[in-house]
């Protein structure tokens, strides 16, 4: 008997973020002649994009119009990065289907994808490899055709994934994977790129306040309308998006969580979540049930999220120790927490199903 599920809530935000202060429903007249007028109800556009719910709320009066450019430069992206299983229209299709063949020319933001997807690859020793799409397309976790592949096709396609077998010429801004049947997926840092190019939109435009929150991949840009922090919930790795664990208070950051709840599974009564290990084939069996990255840009909250998904509680906490300006919050499947050292005091449990670890 097989089941197949995917978990998509929209709420206020896929992590919940509100603001820190006292309630007030009037609107933050600016201080000085130059300062914007925040409002405490914002402009707000929803799409459906990148298979996720796309919001982005903007609080400064008069920049209603700035939500176009920000959506539009979503579509653009999505558009460039996302493989089709029958188009094959798209910058890293065009890689793909020229794999054991030639090199193929990208434009800049593919390009710097790939080489930043390469990055997290070699920092993870692989854990986190940008060349596991023959796998995902395997499982196919996340689809209708979704299924558990038997061991002699995941055999198969795992000397496929080896991401040390892209080859980048920066002058001539090409891609060319080694191996015939290679493939790129750019999926677990797609989203955490494009949230910081709608920031840079955001920010082109003189916008000063605003909360984008791409399918899970949040920035709270600017402080809370009520003054302060805003405050941003952790996702329950055990529930839907939305429920949420405890809060933190953050202001002009980047919140990525990875965790089992997100895709999966089901088969003969086993949940198979769609974070896979390129080693074994299967997703990572570990006592980790979700993290949630806090970083200065969303791409790295990507990358480092999945990869340290990989390394297991005590190997994900001193991995993240190692970045500067990156914190962490892991939950373990037996409900406990875990924060690094910069959190300290400032995560507030709020579900007394959950206990602090450390």
């Amino acid at each position: 008997m097989k089941k197949f599920y995917i978990l998509l809530t929209l709420v206020f935000l896929a992590i919940v973020a509100t603001a820190c202060g006292n309630d007030d429903t009037k609107e933050s007249k600016p201080t000085k002649e130059s300062d914007p007028e925040i409002l405490s109800q914002p402009y707000t556009k929803t799409d459906f994009l990148m298979g996720t719910i796309n919001v982005v709320k903007i609080y400064d009066k008069g920049k209603e119009s700035v939500l176009m450019p920000a959506f539009d430069r979503i579509k653009e992206l999505d558009a460039q990065i996302t493989t089709s299983d029958s188009a094959k229209k798209s910058e890293v299709d065009k890689v793909n289907l020229a794999a054991g063949k030639n090199p193929v020319k990208v434009n800049d933001d593919v390009f710097y994808l790939i080489k930043e997807g390469l990055k997290y690859s070699a920092s993870s020793d692989g854990s986190f490899d940008i060349t596991i799409g023959p796998l995902t397309s395997l499982w196919h976790i996340g689809f209708d055709d979704a299924k558990k592949p038997t061991q002699a096709e995941i055999d198969a396609v795992l000397p496929l994934i080896d991401y040390k077998k892209v080859k980048l010429d920066e002058a001539k801004k090409t891609v060319y994977l080694e191996k015939a049947g290679m493939e790129l997926d750019l999926g677990a840092i797609a989203k955490g790129y494009i949230a910081d190019e709608v920031e840079d939109v955001l920010d082109a435009n003189k916008v000063t306040t605003a909360i984008i929150d791409l399918g899970g991949n949040i920035i709270v840009k600017g402080d809370s309308p009520k003054g302060g922090d805003w405050m941003v919930g952790i996702q329950d790795p055990f529930s839907s998006r939305g429920t949420i664990i405890g809060t933190i208070p953050e202001a002009n950051k980047s919140i990525v969580t990875s965790g089992i709840y997100e895709r999966f599974l089901e088969v003969d009564g086993v949940k198979y979540h769609h974070i896979l290990d390129p080693d074994t084939g299967y997703p990572f069996d570990n006592d980790i049930a979700g993290v949630s990255i806090v970083s200065e840009k969303s791409i790295d909250g990507d990358g480092l999220s999945t990869a340290t998904f990989s390394k297991g509680i005590k190997g994900g906490m001193e991995f993240i120790e190692k970045y500067k300006g990156v914190e962490a919050i892991f939950v373990s499947k037996e409900k406990k927490v875990y924060e690094t050292s910069g959190l300290k005091g400032k995560f507030k449990l709020t579900d007394k199903n959950f206990q602090m670890a450390n």
